[in-house]
């Protein structure tokens, strides 16, 4: 793919060098509460206290777009505890924090395949986003249960049968891209992983094939505003070529 090309496809950030669209592997509240002697939940509500934190101070720091990544369909592995906590969180955000994110201009959506997810959850979730759909002021996604291979092989099944409908003759990139469960969403210029780990974990491999990637060492409940303004303060300073020379 032509440079030129990829750079319309994927977004070179905000005109200031500062990424406009970040995503963020959510990593170690478990170990963050188990360094304390806590049980994991506590520390997974310590880090959702954390992405309310951040979403207020996104859009100072000229972030327009925000990604998150609640619960992979790998989490499910965990103990039933566990997960019926996690669950039990996701619901109370939404509940708890439905007025607030209205009030503040935050549009939220939400990522990966729900059928799995229990029905109160699932009518939490579309309620919210119709009830914020109208707001600009930061585009919130949160992804759960999500996997990036997951949404590649839905999205496949969905051009498939754009395909055998007439809808599509020979399909391109923005076809396959219009189906995914981001259709109509700008990629990530970066993605961020906390807690020290250097995986990508299905995190968006479509959407980040040209991001910036930064890993940082501090566990998810511990990092802070400074920490992501130290990062896009970094992303900056990157040369993003695209495969250009």
């Amino acid at each position: 793919m032509a440079a030129e090309t990829a750079r319309a496809l994927q977004g070179d950030g905000g005109a200031d060098g500062k990424p406009r669209h970040v995503a963020i592997i959510m990593d170690g509240n478990g170990r963050w509460a188990m360094n304390r002697g806590w049980p994991r939940l506590v520390g997974h509500r310590r880090g959702a206290e954390r992405v309310k934190q951040l979403v207020r101070a996104c859009p100072d720091m000229g972030v327009n777009w925000l990604t998150v990544y609640a619960f992979s369909t790998e989490n499910w592995k965990r103990s039933t505890e566990e997960v019926l906590g996690l669950m039990k969180i996701f619901r109370r955000y939404i509940e708890r924090e439905a007025d607030g994110l209205a009030a503040e201009g935050v549009r939220l959506r939400f990522i990966g395949g729900r059928e799995r997810l229990d029905r109160k959850l699932q009518d939490l979730m579309t309620g919210i986003e119709a009830r914020t759909a109208g707001n600009t002021r930061l585009n919130l996604t949160v992804a759960i249960n999500y996997g990036g291979r997951d949404e590649l092989l839905r999205a496949s099944r969905r051009l498939a049968d754009r395909i055998a409908a007439g809808h599509v003759v020979e399909p391109t990139e923005a076809d396959l891209s219009a189906c995914l469960d981001t259709a109509g969403q700008p990629d990530p210029d970066l993605v961020i992983r906390t807690s020290g780990e250097t995986r990508t974990s299905n995190f968006l491999p479509w959407q980040a094939a040209y991001a910036e990637y930064e890993f940082s060492q501090v566990l998810w409940p511990d990092f802070t505003p400074e920490h992501l303004a130290s990062i896009l303060d970094r992303f900056g300073l990157r040369e993003r070529r695209f495969g250009g020379a």
